[in-house]
């Protein structure tokens, strides 16, 4: 069963899914694909190429799938793909992809955008990731999974985030943020581990106390960024975990927040 209000606009290309609703007032154009279960609120603009997958639901007055205001961008085909689960909150604008990059936004699964969120042109969000009211990522961001941005955070063009990462409130972010590192301010600043963010995910104490040991190599102990990998990787024979931590660093490419 497809539940469409008689006063939604589909385009007639479109592909929708089973057991899918459309509220009134929506817009749906060409070359988008909604996959199963997905619930469509009212007055949402859902643009093409896009493809969305299975049980994801958006929330009224969002924009999804707009050109990018990219000056480069000149009406070149891109695309935007979102993966399963995704919950996009009321207000949240999505831009796709531009040529010049990998032509193509990635939402992955699982993921939470809040109320007026902006995932900007070509950037890619993991699984599980969440963002806050107003969280803004400029073009080409990566975000890696299960990392969080607080309201109003803003991440700079090109930055990651790598996995379980935190920016706090009305965070701006300049540079790369390592995976399980914890960053606040204006501009941001390491702060320390997202212990919270690690027990919730079920890791083990052992591995906590060895991830903030870890931190500490980095961050406390002045010590070159070489030096630092060094002993990481000493410390990742005993914890695995910890070879998430020095791939987010090995894989910067704007240097890391400090």
């Amino acid at each position: 069963m497809i539940m469409i209000d008689p006063r939604a606009i589909i385009d007639p290309s479109a592909k929708i899914g089973e057991n899918v609703e459309i509220g009134p007032w929506t817009i749906i154009g060409p070359d988008v694909e909604i996959g199963d279960d997905c619930v469509i609120a009212s007055h949402v603009v859902l643009k093409g190429p896009t493809k969305m997958g299975r049980n994801n639901r958006i929330y009224q007055f969002s924009s999804v799938g707009e050109d990018t205001p990219d000056l480069k961008y000149q009406g070149e085909r891109t695309s935007l793909t979102i993966g399963d689960n995704n919950v996009i909150r009321e207000g949240v604008t999505i831009h796709r992809g531009t040529v010049q990059d990998r032509a193509e936004t990635v939402i992955g699964n699982h993921n939470l955008l809040m109320a007026y969120a902006h995932v900007g042109h070509d950037s890619v969000l993991g699984d599980h990731c969440i963002m806050v009211n107003n969280a803004a990522l400029a073009g080409h961001v990566v975000l890696g999974d299960w990392a969080i941005l607080g309201g109003y955070a803003l991440v700079h063009q090109y930055c990651k985030l790598g996995a379980h990462s935190f920016l706090g409130m009305g965070a701006a972010v300049g540079k790369d943020v390592p995976a399980y590192v914890t960053v606040t301010g204006n501009p941001a600043e390491a702060k320390g581990v997202n212990v919270e963010g690690l027990k919730r995910r079920g890791f083990s104490s052992d591995a906590i106390s060895d991830i903030r040991r870890a931190y500490k190599v980095i961050y406390r102990q002045g010590l070159t960024t070489e030096e630092a990998l060094a002993r990481l990787d000493e410390l990742a024979e005993k914890t695995p975990e910890i070879t998430l931590l020095s791939d987010s660093i090995r894989q910067s490419s704007r240097g890391i927040v400090r």
